[in-house]
């Protein structure tokens, strides 16, 4: 079903793979945290659960944590050891948008559809990447998983994006993600447009079988997508 722009009030985009380019930094941070858990430096055991951090991307990272670690005291320990590498990361200048992303955002708001950004990071971290992007007043709103807002692949996020910003109804958001969990958030979201990108984590054949709705080379080919008619 083709989507006239004006059929969308609000689309919902995430960060580290989408908006953000990941560049391999979600898994040199995950290799600072497998140690801070425990993880045999090399092995069986941290080749599974590099594995699983891929499987997961998009998730919110504590959750990833304590499905790996089983025991919330390492799982908290891991986590706070990948905020601290990424941050350092981040820090170190590693953080570059996608080619296209910040346009694609403008476009989208000067069209009067309201952007949110949405990340599986916490709050302080979805912080000090748009803090080191620059992109203070980029979205109408910026969300990340916290008190009573779980992480995806649950809807959380997209509901609380659009009660924020006000739009009328689920089938009036569209969303984007480069990970299988953030298709299957938007689904649970009943989402008019749940859409997958090549940017980042996931490949077409993973999208798809997760249920994306469209499948775009970029963040720039989603605004197109809204945007055209």
């Amino acid at each position: 079903m083709t989507m006239q722009h004006n059929d969308i009030q609000l689309a919902v985009i995430d960060m580290a793979g989408t908006t953000v380019a990941d560049d391999g930094l979600v898994v040199e941070a995950f290799e600072v945290a497998a140690e801070a858990g425990g993880l045999p430096a090399a092995g069986p055991d941290r080749d599974d659960a590099r594995q699983y951090v891929l499987d997961t991307m998009g998730q919110s990272k504590i959750t990833v944590f304590r499905a790996l670690f089983g025991d919330e005291a390492t799982a908290q320990r891991a986590n706070a050891s990948f905020e601290d590498a990424y941050a350092a990361l981040i820090a170190a200048g590693r953080a570059e948008p996608i080619p296209g992303a910040a346009e694609s955002l403008s476009r989208l708001r000067d069209a009067g559809i309201k952007v949110a950004l949405t990340t599986g990071f916490s709050p302080d971290t979805q912080g000090k990447l748009i803090s080191a992007l620059g992109w203070h007043d980029i979205a109408d709103v910026v969300l990340a998983p916290g008190d009573g807002v779980r992480g995806r692949p649950y809807p959380d996020l997209i509901l609380t994006a659009l009660l924020r910003t006000g739009a009328d109804r689920v089938q009036a958001v569209a969303a984007l993600g480069d990970t299988a969990n953030d298709v299957e958030s938007a689904l649970r979201a009943g989402c008019a447009i749940a859409a997958g990108t090549l940017t980042g984590a996931h490949d077409e054949r993973q999208l798809v079988a997760a249920g994306a709705t469209h499948v775009v080379a970029s963040v720039t080919d989603f605004a197109d997508l809204l945007l055209r008619g």
